[in-house]
């Protein structure tokens, strides 16, 4: 028998053992979280758009080539005046090659530097930070994000803006499909994350505030590389 199975039968029997009954019919169907969603390629896409554009996020869909000049644009539009990034990833040194075409640019700092050394410039004059994804998931419109020592967790955290790269061909349907098809049980970092939104929370009468515990934005850039993949 299963973990999973063992915790389910604990539960059942539990619930037998009680005068509870489920509010909904679907509470006794355990194919509500066994099954996985299914969605076409175009469907993972369309679904997490519309899923963290609801949860106050900002999505745009680029291409491989574009996506730099679309982020400096963006920061521009913004005012952001600097962006730091992980300059050993690939993604880091595209946007730098990139932006060295540009006379005029916002500020690149580089996370590859003992936080003591620089803790203050990031919590208090740092703009806007870039990171990229492990992939996405279109059932709960969700991004996950894997730190790691070339973007470590702080620059996801910290920063007010918070830009993410997401290629469509890692969108996957669901939770479930994610920890299976990539054999999470087999080694996990100290802290992977599920980014559905910016930072939020609300007081007692339940009026929102954003950027309170993290990032104010939250900006997706979705990389159409299903043709190329």
């Amino acid at each position: 028998m299963s973990i999973r199975d063992q915790i389910l039968g604990r539960l059942d029997a539990a619930l037998k053992n009680t005068n509870c009954q489920p509010l909904y019919a679907e509470h006794e169907d355990r194919s509500v979280v066994t099954e996985y969603y299914q969605y076409t390629p175009e469907q993972r896409v369309e679904r997490l758009t519309k899923m963290m554009q609801a949860s106050h996020s900002e999505v745009h869909q680029v291409s491989e080539k574009n996506w730099p000049a679309k982020l400096l644009d963006l920061m521009q539009a913004k005012q952001l005046n600097n962006l730091v990034i992980g300059d050993n990833t690939p993604h880091g040194q595209q946007l730098t090659n990139h932006w060295k075409e540009f006379d005029e640019t916002p500020d690149l700092k580089s996370c590859q530097r003992d936080i003591e050394q620089w803790k203050d410039e990031l919590f208090h004059n740092t703009d806007a930070a870039l990171t990229g994804s492990r992939g996405g998931i279109a059932a709960t419109g969700s991004i996950i994000v894997w730190p790691t020592p070339e973007e470590p967790r702080l620059i996801s955290l910290v920063p007010p803006v918070h830009f993410i790269l997401l290629r469509a061909s890692t969108i996957h349907n669901s939770f479930a499909e994610v920890m299976a098809l990539e054999k999470w049980q087999q080694g996990l970092p100290t802290n992977a994350l599920l980014i559905s939104g910016p930072s939020k929370t609300a007081d007692i009468q339940l009026t929102l505030a954003y950027g309170a515990h993290g990032p104010r934005e939250l900006i997706v850039l979705i990389v159409n590389d299903m043709e190329t993949r």
